[in-house]
């Protein structure tokens, strides 16, 4: 008798959904997942979530770069309500952000074209000395400093990663909805204006201890990721099912419309087409990935059809080596084919 696959059995929940064949993806699925995660897929009010490796498909994840999404949903939210101007430098916001040079956006910070470096600079060190925590010794105003000592007009308006231009951001977006600039802030912000409103119980900063599925150990620690300050870059956990209507609500209309303003600036990886405010487009699919010490984690959407899909990995795959596996798995999964994508940070 033969054992039935269950990652390919997987890939045909998931691929009815789509309303595609998904088997070119299976290889990559199957070295995303290997050491087990869930796989889902949303599309016309169709969902189909599968946990794989004795996970369960319910299961909280670190949601580690994932986050930006949310993030730049929340920035939408304020600017709609008229606290915020993605185009107006965000030392207009004042308080804690009035210092900032004007060349520093909204925009500019969620598209990663603030001229902001990816870390504070004291992360070259903290990588090391504290693995599973390199922004955790420092605090909000330590953050905000090192972004302000360090943005460059010259790199402005070229695309360069920066986590901490988007934990930045999100400290910006705390001080902007009245509440206090810091992680805690930013998290009730999130509450108040996206993750409330659309019912995504599950996103948060807390997750409960009972559902959280346990990161693979590395060789340096074991334990979640710590994002101290910049919690809007990469701080917040969640579910597959609340990562699917999250995704599934763009195309609603009820996450904002920037997410639509896609630009190309100069320097953007050849692997992507374009980058909007928290996502990274290829070829009509809007996507994001994540890396955290013993987690990957991918979403993606494809407006024109409202389809979405999500890859959340324990372990997954090692820190160097084949770590884009699980943004080019969602990819194929979606359809696009593109074996240059590589991880997210």
């Amino acid at each position: 008798m033969f054992r039935r696959d269950p990652v390919r059995q997987a890939l045909r929940e998931v691929g009815d959904v789509l309303g595609t064949d998904v088997p070119r993806s299976l290889p990559l699925v199957r070295a995303a997942l290997r050491r087990g995660g869930v796989i889902g897929a949303a599309r016309g009010g169709r969902v189909a979530l599968v946990g794989l490796g004795g996970v369960p498909r319910e299961g909280v994840f670190e949601l580690a770069s994932v986050s930006k999404p949310f993030t730049a949903a929340l920035a939408d939210a304020l600017a709609q309500s008229g606290r915020l101007e993605w185009d107006a430098p965000l030392s207009r916001l004042g308080g804690p952000v009035r210092a900032f040079p004007a060349f520093v956006t909204p925009r500019a910070l969620a598209t990663h074209t603030a001229g902001l470096p990816g870390h504070p600079a004291r992360a070259a060190w903290t990588t090391f000395t504290r693995f599973q925590d390199p922004y955790g010794g420092m605090s909000a105003g330590d953050a905000l400093a090192s972004a302000r000592r360090w943005a460059s007009r010259r790199a402005a308006g070229r695309f360069g990663y920066s986590n901490l231009g988007v934990g930045v951001l999100a400290l910006a977006l705390a001080h902007a909805s009245g509440e206090t600039v810091d992680a805690p802030g930013f998290g009730r912000a999130l509450g108040r204006h996206v993750t409330g409103p659309l019912g995504l119980a599950d996103v948060s900063l807390t997750p409960s201890p009972a559902r959280l599925v346990t990161p693979t150990a590395t060789l340096f620690g074991e334990g979640v990721t710590g994002f101290g300050p910049l919690a809007g870059a990469g701080g917040l956990f969640g579910t597959a099912a609340d990562l699917l209507a999250f995704a599934a609500a763009h195309p609603q209309g009820r996450a904002g419309e920037v997410w639509r303003e896609v630009v190309r600036p100069p320097g953007l990886p050849p692997h992507r087409t374009g980058v909007a405010p928290g996502w990274f487009e290829t070829r009509g699919v809007w996507w994001h990935d994540g890396v955290a010490r013993g987690t990957r984690t991918a979403l993606g959407l494809r407006p024109a059809d409202g389809a979405a899909a999500v890859l959340l990995a324990r372990g997954g795959l090692p820190l160097v080596g084949l770590r884009g596996a699980v943004p080019a798995a969602l990819l194929a999964v979606l359809s696009v084919r593109d074996e240059g994508v590589g991880g997210g940070r």
